[in-house]
């Protein structure tokens, strides 16, 4: 019944792949890879060969996850793909807390990006440093982050290919984190400036907001 209702696009695809076992294992993984961590980065050991393959195979994950109801974003020039719910489906909930740190992540990322002269160095923060973005806003209800808020941080943006802790003890002041650009694909803006300051515009008015900080926000 499935088949009688695909196109011509999507019957080629499926056979093309059922002709290569090899090919249809990468094209699982790859799925998968995108489905539980939503990013494939060209420059992250454990992404690398997924996001290649995607790359040369475009079309068939276009075709695929269109049927699903998601679309396939390709940023080249970073390094980054990006899989994109359509619907309200398959999308983050954060609640205020992990949305502010995201924002001051995405924040440190354009300042730090734009200090530096060679686009293909990493962009790595302390931890000291995504504190005193933190406590700068002076929130009411948890003005400054503790060890249980930054190990949850580190772990939830870490599932999602946005950051790495390059040190173990993610509590200390000196502790590395690399942000990848695939953060700043998590919203999409088409111009680096406007982004920039939509962010600070949007950690101002969360420093003016004062209520429950589990509200959840949806990214």
């Amino acid at each position: 019944m499935i088949r009688n209702t695909l196109g011509n696009e999507e019957r080629k695809m499926f056979e093309i792949l059922n002709e290569s076992v090899a090919q249809k294992e990468k094209f699982r993984i790859a799925a998968n890879k995108l489905l539980n961590q939503c990013f494939l980065l060209k420059r992250k050991e454990d992404t690398k060969k997924e996001y290649i393959f995607v790359r040369e195979h475009k079309e068939f994950f276009v075709t695929y996850f269109d049927l699903l109801g998601y679309e396939i974003r390709v940023n080249e020039d970073q390094g980054v793909i990006a899989l994109v719910g359509l619907f309200d489906t398959g999308r983050l909930h954060l609640n205020k807390s992990e949305s502010i740190l995201l924002l001051i992540l995405r924040l440190l990322y354009v300042e730090k990006r734009k200090e530096i002269s060679n686009s293909y160095e990493d962009v790595i923060v302390l931890m000291e440093e995504i504190r005193e973005k933190y406590e700068l806003l002076k929130l009411k209800a948890k003005p400054r982050m503790d060890k249980g808020m930054e190990q949850r941080m580190i772990s939830l943006f870490k599932k999602y290919n946005l950051i790495k802790n390059l040190d173990s003890d993610v509590n200390q002041a000196d502790t590395r984190v690399l942000i990848y650009p695939s953060v700043t694909m998590a919203v999409t803006v088409d111009d680096i400036n406007a982004y920039y300051s939509m962010t600070e515009k949007k950690l101002r008015e969360y420093a003016g907001d004062h209520s429950a900080e589990d509200e959840d926000v949806e990214e």
